[in-house]
């Protein structure tokens, strides 16, 4: 009799110490932020530097018609663009474009180039795992460098 009781009292604690343990130390990113890092300038198309923005999903940051005036050998921060950045899943994506607006005017500006963090980065990640997404963007006359970083949630 007591060694039933026994058996059935190891039981229990063994089943409740193995629901009460984390599945992993870790685990898979379901979704992830992204967000600018920063834009770096090496050779800009006009003398006195380039007005830049960055279009995120249709919106211009930094807002309000401002813009990051950048020259040669600058670089600018996410928060130089008041910190453009979204969420992606493991199937999605986001197009970070890279534009040159031309002043008094500032508005969507022409096209650059731009950087895509896709998400089969994303799932490759753990919750919490950072992930660099660089690319040089040329052009006839200019060349910049920007850099995004994902993290996974």
């Amino acid at each position: 009799m007591r060694s039933h009781k026994l058996v059935l009292a190891l039981a229990l604690t063994v089943g409740l110490a193995v629901s009460a343990a984390p599945a992993s130390a870790t685990s898979t990113a379901g979704t992830c932020r992204v967000e600018l890092n920063f834009v770096d300038a090496y050779d800009t198309d006009e003398n006195n530097g380039d007005e830049i923005r960055i279009n995120l999903a249709g919106y211009m940051y930094p807002g309000g018609g401002r813009y990051v005036a950048m020259n040669n050998g600058d670089r600018a921060y996410s928060g130089n663009f008041a910190n453009p950045a979204t969420t992606i899943g493991t199937t999605g994506s986001a197009l970070f474009s890279l534009r040159e607006v031309t002043l008094p005017v500032v508005g969507q500006g022409d096209v650059l180039g731009s950087v895509t963090a896709w998400g089969f980065t994303c799932a490759t990640l753990a919750t919490g795992e950072v992930q660099e997404i660089p690319q040089h963007i040329f052009g006839s006359g200019y060349w910049y460098y920007m850099s995004l970083v994902m993290t996974g949630l």
